[in-house]
């Protein structure tokens, strides 16, 4: 995380477990998403909570992290081609558990609506969007959501779909849309470092989400050496540290 390395010897068993790229884990990312993803002031470098845990765990499992930006739009399409994981704010969800593996859960989300600073729109749930225009990132869980919430005419509201989470926040800046509805731990990094232009003004504390490391379904050794290096991290420390960092509000 930039201020934490691993000491701790490899001890994970590798044997056996075939890699897009030799010697490297893999990690496919949208490289867009904070503090999850993001790039560095030099525009090259990736930081973030998920590349710290990526990297961690490459560490202990003796491999180097090659981390390859894509849309998260068809992020999973390329498990085992062209990268071994994707760890990049993934919900495990039943759907998608039917097509994919996943490790461990790392950390908890829930869904927030975060509007612009001083916005008089009262919400108490996800259902008081209704008749408003909200902008969510395409194919996450809030994307998935909404989506159904307006396909059963649950609410009737008009959602704007991004390729890119940053393009939501200026397209609320901007007036363009009355929401973005995102996951509950990047709203509370936006809020606080942009706090003279959003608010946070619902979390929806009763649907806890679980973000997990996808991996391609079959490839239960990789799972199993992922999830033990998960708990090793969890054991020592290493997962509370960095989310602290990255969130600076400690994990409850």
């Amino acid at each position: 995380m930039g201020t934490q390395q691993t000491t701790k010897e490899t001890t994970i068993d590798i044997s056996g477990i075939k890699f897009v790229n030799e010697g490297k884990l893999s990690m496919g990312a949208e490289i867009g998403y904070p503090p999850f993803e993001s790039y560095a002031d030099d525009g090259v470098t990736a930081v973030g909570f998920d590349v710290d845990i990526a990297t961690e765990i490459a560490n202990r499992l003796g491999l180097e992290i090659n981390i390859i930006d894509t849309s998260f739009d068809g992020i999973f399409a390329g498990l085992d081609k062209n990268y071994d994981i994707v760890c990049s704010g993934v919900t495990i969800t039943p759907k998608r558990q039917k097509t994919m593996l996943f490790s461990t859960p790392y950390i908890q989300n829930y869904q927030s609506v975060v509007v612009r600073k001083g916005s008089d729109i009262n919400v108490s749930s996800l259902k008081d969007l209704n008749k408003k225009v909200i902008t969510v990132q395409k194919e996450t869980t809030s994307d998935i959501l909404m989506s159904d919430y307006k396909s059963t005419g649950t609410i009737d509201v008009e959602i704007v779909a991004n390729e890119k989470l940053t393009s939501c926040f200026t397209q609320l800046k901007n007036g363009e849309v009355d929401a973005v509805v995102v996951d509950s731990t990047v709203a509370e990094s936006y809020v606080a470092k942009n706090s003279d232009d959003y608010e946070i003004a619902f979390t929806d504390n009763s649907e806890p989400e679980e973000f997990g490391i996808a991996i391609g379904k079959g490839n239960e050794k990789l799972q199993a050496a992922i999830n033990e290096a998960l708990a090793q991290m969890e054991e020592d420390g290493y997962i509370a540290d960095a989310y602290d960092y990255w969130f600076g509000i400690g994990e409850e």
